[in-house]
């Protein structure tokens, strides 16, 4: 049985997450002990809320460095995802800097922010999380701050402009939708990630 944890960021949308996992079979623990984050084959990273908030709390369950120093497969979701990267202009703040990239608030392009709904997503790499999910599939959105494309950017996105709707780098994968909430090609994605990403 695969150790799946769910990092307690003290900010997150920890019990939809847990809930997404447990339709697909899989146990899942909610946690913010160091030992049990550390022994776990594979973490979720889950976030709502604000940035800054995102990182004090980490910060005060000593949680940064753990988090930078893990080789199990690690997957952040919406904030999550934007925690991975070096800097939030949300609350301009330094963040986990596990993946080159910042994460800016959406430019006014006449869309209304947050962007609150489903959106296409575009494959522009590889990778073991859309294994089996078609290309320009859509998913759930509900973000006003995203990554910019970049080296990294596995997928893409668009709302008024391009921005990364998923990236990776060697362990580390983060995605900008909600899987939880993203019906069946959001139960493939994690799915994907317990079975497909190697650990």
């Amino acid at each position: 049985m695969i150790n799946i944890t769910i990092i307690d960021t003290g900010c997150a949308n920890l019990s939809s997450v847990k809930f997404a996992f447990d339709r697909l079979g899989y146990n899942t623990e909610i946690t913010f002990d160091l030992n049990k984050i550390k022994s776990a084959d594979k973490l979720i990273l889950p976030g709502v809320g604000t940035a800054n908030a995102a990182m004090y709390n980490l910060q005060e369950r000593q949680l940064i460095e753990t988090i930078q120093n893990l080789t199990q497969p690690v997957l952040g979701i919406c904030l999550g995802m934007q925690l991975m990267t070096e800097f939030s202009e949300e609350g301009n703040v330094p963040t986990l800097n596990l993946i080159s990239g910042k994460t800016n608030r959406i430019p006014d392009t006449g869309l209304p922010l947050p962007q609150m709904g489903w959106n296409r997503v575009q494959f522009v790499k590889n990778c073991p999380l859309f294994d089996g999910i078609v290309q320009n599939s859509h998913f759930y959105f509900v973000h006003s701050y995203a990554v910019s494309p970049n080296e990294h950017s596995v997928a893409i996105s668009n709302y008024g402009v391009n921005f990364s709707a998923a990236i990776a780098k060697e362990n580390f994968y983060g995605v900008q939708f909600h899987p939880e909430r993203s019906g069946k090609n959001g139960a493939l994605l994690l799915k994907n990630f317990v079975e497909k990403v190697p650990f």
